[in-house]
C-alpha cells in the first residue's frame, strides 16, 4: 500500500514514463491482492487469533481497497491520456502517502497491548489527513468546473480525483478498525 502510495506520487510529480510507472502500480496492486488472499487463507486455517478475526479481515480488505483506488486513479490517468497533472492532483497524492504511511506505522503496534492506545494518536491524524483531502478534493473539483469548458477533460479528472479521494477515504475506514481493536483490546 505505502509502496503503491509512493509510485502514485512519482507518476503525478515527474510525468515521464507513464505507462511504465502505471504498470509497477499495477503489479502492486496484484501483490496486494495476492497477500490479502493469504491472510485470508490464514485466518481460516487458524484456530486462535491476536485479535477478532474479523477484524484482521476488516483490516486487510480496507488496506487493500486503498491499494485498489490507487491503481484506479493511475489506470485511468493511462487510458484517458490526461495531460500532466496539476496542483490538485500532485496534493492528493502526497496526502495518500501520508495517510498510508500512518498505517504502516501504526500496523506494528497492534502486535502488543502496552502500544495499543498510541494506535489512537494515529488514528486521529488519519482523520486528519482524510479531512484534509476532502477539502484538497472539493478545491480541485470546483477549479476544474471553474476551469474548464471540455466536458471530456472534467470527466476525465473528476473520476481521477474521485478515486484518489477514495484512497483516503479507505484510509480512515483502516483508522475506523484500527480504533475499535485498540478500544476492544487496550
Amino acid at each position: 500500500m505505502v509502496k503503491a502510495a509512493q509510485s502514485l506520487k512519482e507518476l503525478v510529480d515527474n510525468w515521464q514514463d507513464v505507462e511504465q510507472k502505471v504498470n509497477e502500480i499495477t503489479e502492486l496492486e496484484h501483490q496486494g491482492d495476492t497477500i490479502t488472499h493469504k491472510i485470508a487463507a490464514q485466518l481460516h486455517r487458524t484456530f486462535v487469533t491476536p485479535f477478532d478475526r474479523e477484524d484482521i479481515a476488516q483490516l486487510a480488505h480496507t488496506m487493500d481497497d486503498v491499494t485498489d483506488f490507487i491503481h484506479a486513479a493511475s489506470d485511468a490517468m493511462l487510458l484517458y491520456k490526461v495531460d500532466p497533472p496539476g496542483q490538485r492532483v500532485k496534493e492528493l497524492a502526497g496526502i495518500i502517502v501520508q495517510g498510508a504511511t500512518e498505517i504502516a506505522r501504526a500496523m506494528p503496534q497492534l502486535r502488543h497491548r502496552g502500544e495499543l492506545k498510541q494506535i489512537l494518536k494515529r488514528c486521529v491524524e488519519l482523520n486528519r489527513v482524510e479531512n484534509m483531502a476532502d477539502r484538497v478534493y472539493r478545491s480541485a473539483l470546483a477549479e476544474l468546473f471553474a476551469d474548464s469548458t471540455d466536458i471530456a477533460h472534467i470527466i476525465k479528472w473528476r473520476e481521477i480525483y474521485e478515486h484518489m479521494e477514495s484512497a483516503t477515504d479507505r484510509c480512515e475506514d483502516v483508522a475506523n478498525v484500527l480504533e475499535g481493536v485498540a478500544i476492544k483490546h487496550g
